[in-house]
């Protein structure tokens, strides 16, 4: 078990994900570690962006475009095809995790997918994004073909749906879920709380 209190469970195809992906290291008063899991594998794990018809989508994406300004964040600009199958870019996720790479890899392919719009599915923008945090591409995409690895991200996801990880983005601070990117705040107030109490024994 970490000896951080805090876990932060994202999917690459969230863009509700890449908000809180951007905010996490700020809002939360202590550590996190950054746990990559499938979100289609989870309970509510619906593809981000499915929707039944067309209207849904855009008021989906119109909400998420307005939280971003409102986060001071990049204009965000949506990857095609959206949403897009985030296998390998999560297998990478995790092989960036096991060589402490995992949150200078998950920030740079967030980026390149709801910033730069570039859809994760593609081999060559995953390698982007490992080349900016100074992965070399041989050994992530030998590291992404590793049977380790792919079985690693399936048990961190069975793991995270055993906590009660219902969805992502989710923090997780001791026994409590806190689901959602506007959850951020809730999860930190209770962070503070749990540091604050343990600092007290």
């Amino acid at each position: 078990m970490s000896d951080q209190p805090a876990s932060f469970y994202f999917d690459l195809s969230s863009p509700l994900s890449y908000l809180a992906a951007e905010r996490v290291l700020q809002v939360l008063p202590g550590p996190a570690e950054w746990q990559p899991v499938l979100a289609r594998e989870l309970a509510h794990g619906e593809l981000p962006g499915t929707f039944r018809c067309a209207e849904e989508s855009d008021v989906f994406r119109s909400e998420i475009a307005r939280r971003a300004r409102e986060l001071g964040l990049l204009p965000l600009r949506w990857p095609e095809p959206f949403p897009f199958d985030s296998a390998l870019a999560m297998r990478v996720a995790t092989y960036a995790k096991s060589i402490g790479r995992a949150v200078a890899f998950a920030q740079a392919a967030f980026r390149q997918a709801f910033a730069a719009g570039r859809a994760l599915d593609e081999p060559d923008n995953v390698l982007i994004a490992a080349a900016a945090c100074e992965m070399h591409p041989g050994a992530v995409g030998a590291g992404s073909e590793l049977r380790a690895v792919a079985r690693q991200l399936t048990r961190r996801t069975e793991s995270a749906a055993r906590a009660g990880v219902l969805e992502v983005p989710a923090v997780v601070v001791g026994e409590r879920v806190f689901l959602g990117e506007r959850a951020l705040e809730e999860a930190a107030a209770h962070m503070g709380e749990t540091i604050a109490a343990a600092a007290r024994r």
